[in-house]
């Protein structure tokens, strides 16, 4: 049978999508850096990091999340995975010392069995290929007490992009497919992840920080709602099977 999750592109037209835009990515971001760090500070809160944590940052881009990820647990032992070289060159100018791993596919990664006990996967699912594949590969290079935060826009986060895009410009997104929570859902159950925790978040990126404020009380009181997922940053917290 088909692989019906499976995207109509490759893994190096996502490559080649972020190698050009490296050289404004940071720059990008920082116009909207508040909301852009919520990811990090979000995924810090389920992440639960160990003493002996060994933690899988994939995909790393500027490799920010080590950031915050050292900061709570300084003992932590990072691997920051990145398939764009030229972003891979952006960190290492900003991050001398980030440990870094350069990634040729999603749908095979260049690590051991059960390698990382915490795997943080940002803003990445939406552009791989063969999403199936690459859910699995995670599975299999994480510990059996493993945590993995995964964040991913919903799929009514589609029309807002592309008037964002044509309205601010930015980075772009390159080869995309932004999903809707059940088709996440039932691409974990397939691959082995047993989901403890689904949020929507982020109802309003841009804006008055006090409107915003307003609007994640909101979706704090309307998880499980239509208006969650609302929300353009959808936080999965997930345990291997």
């Amino acid at each position: 049978m088909a692989d019906k999750h499976r995207n109509k592109w490759n893994d190096s037209e996502v490559e080649a999508h972020w190698d050009n835009v490296a050289h404004i990515y940071v720059l990008e971001n920082n116009k909207v850096k508040d909301t852009h760090d919520q990811r990090f500070r979000e995924t810090i809160q389920y992440l639960d990091l160990p003493a002996d944590a060994s933690v899988l940052n994939i995909t790393s881009r500027d490799g920010e999340a080590a950031d915050y990820v050292l900061r709570k647990q300084p003992g932590a032992r990072i691997t920051n995975a990145e398939i764009s070289s030229g972003l891979m060159k952006v960190a290492a100018e900003i991050r001398p010392h980030l440990n870094q791993v350069k990634l040729s596919s999603y749908s095979l990664l260049p690590f051991y069995n059960e390698e990382f006990n915490r795997i943080i996967c940002l803003e990445t699912l939406e552009h791989v290929a063969e999403p199936l594949a690459f859910l699995s590969e995670l599975h299999r290079v994480s510990t059996p007490d493993a945590k993995m935060v995964l964040s991913c826009p919903p799929a009514t986060s589609e029309i807002p992009y592309q008037i964002f895009t044509a309205l601010f410009g930015g980075h772009g997104e390159g080869p995309h497919r932004f999903l809707h929570s059940r088709e996440v859902k039932a691409m974990f159950e397939h691959t082995g992840w047993k989901l403890i925790k689904h949020k929507g978040t982020v109802l309003l990126p841009v804006g008055p920080r006090s409107l915003r404020k307003v609007a994640e009380r909101l979706m704090e009181r309307m998880q499980g709602t239509f208006i969650s997922e609302l929300g353009i940053r959808q936080f999965y917290v997930c345990e291997k099977y």
